[in-house]
């Protein structure tokens, strides 16, 4: 006999400024009757920009809880699901720039909260520049200029509380030109500040990995616990200790990993679902010290 899925012809509310339902509508309706409502009266923005206007109050994870509980509460469903990102040096390769995308699904009938999160691919960068020369292009070309925006302002002020004209959401070279033009002329030093838009609607390569996450996410809801029921089973840890291919001392790679339910204590351990069974000695603090 086939089980109806908890979740099956449920709606969830969404808070979003940045058109992020077309990466989570299709990932969540995979659960069956499973749609979005969009509460329009949240303004997420006040939970923080990327651009600074408005500083995150409280870490990436904080914030997409709380943004899901203001859908809540601005739309009377007892179910939301957020979106939060972050973006800085890659945490492996610290040259290089890598993304932190959380989703968060809070069900405030069974008192739920799950947290998905992955490291993503990014165009996160920022460059300098005077005008449109060969160095700006070539930025622009890495970034994806055209299909995705950038933000312009200047480099330098003399007083940090009047940090000039901030222009967002660039996606044409006149446009671009003219904000140039403006923010140098703003700038103590003469250069404007090229950043990405890191804005989901305004970046398609953050609007594909938000989906990708999606994806996980809608997996997990689809698990269901093997004790209680709940939906949302799935990792909730992580095991070191994968041993040095070369010596077998363990490594601080992971080992196994450990899945929960978000509403009973049950628990499972899992070895690791590559196939993996020894590390690398580059990763060994003996070998490698």
């Amino acid at each position: 006999m086939l089980t109806v899925h908890p979740y099956a012809g449920t709606q969830v509310a969404l808070a979003t400024r940045h058109g992020k339902q077309q990466a989570l509508a299709p990932a969540l309706a995979r659960i069956p009757g499973m749609s979005l409502v969009l509460a329009d009266d949240v303004d997420t923005d006040q939970l923080g920009t990327f651009t600074g206007e408005i500083p995150r109050s409280g870490s990436a994870s904080e914030t997409a809880v709380r943004k899901a509980r203001l859908a809540i509460e601005a739309t009377g469903l007892g179910l939301a699901v957020s979106s939060e990102g972050s973006f800085g040096p890659h945490p492996v390769a610290p040259m290089l720039s890598a993304g932190q995308e959380i989703l968060a699904f809070v069900d405030t009938v069974r008192d739920v909260c799950i947290l998905e999160r992955r490291t993503t691919k990014t165009n996160f960068s920022h460059t300098t520049t005077r005008r449109l020369d060969e160095a700006a292009d070539a930025f622009l070309a890495r970034v994806g200029f055209g299909d995705h925006a950038v933000i312009v302002r200047p480099h330098s002020t003399a007083d940090a509380q009047a940090p000039g004209p901030l222009v967002k959401g660039i996606q044409n070279r006149a446009d671009l030109d003219a904000a140039i033009s403006q923010c140098a002329a703003h700038s103590t030093d003469g250069l404007a500040r090229l950043e990405t838009d890191m804005r989901a609607h305004l970046n398609p390569t953050r609007m594909r990995e938000i989906s990708a996450l999606a994806h996980q996410l809608a997996s997990r809801l689809a698990t269901l616990c093997p004790d209680c029921g709940t939906p949302g089973y799935g990792l909730v840890d992580r095991e070191p200790g994968l041993p040095c291919g070369a010596c077998g001392d363990p490594t601080r790679l992971t080992r196994a990993t450990i899945h929960g339910c978000a509403r009973c204590p049950h628990r499972s351990r899992h070895l690791r679902d590559d196939n993996q069974r020894s590390a690398d000695p580059t990763f060994c603090d003996y070998c490698n010290p």
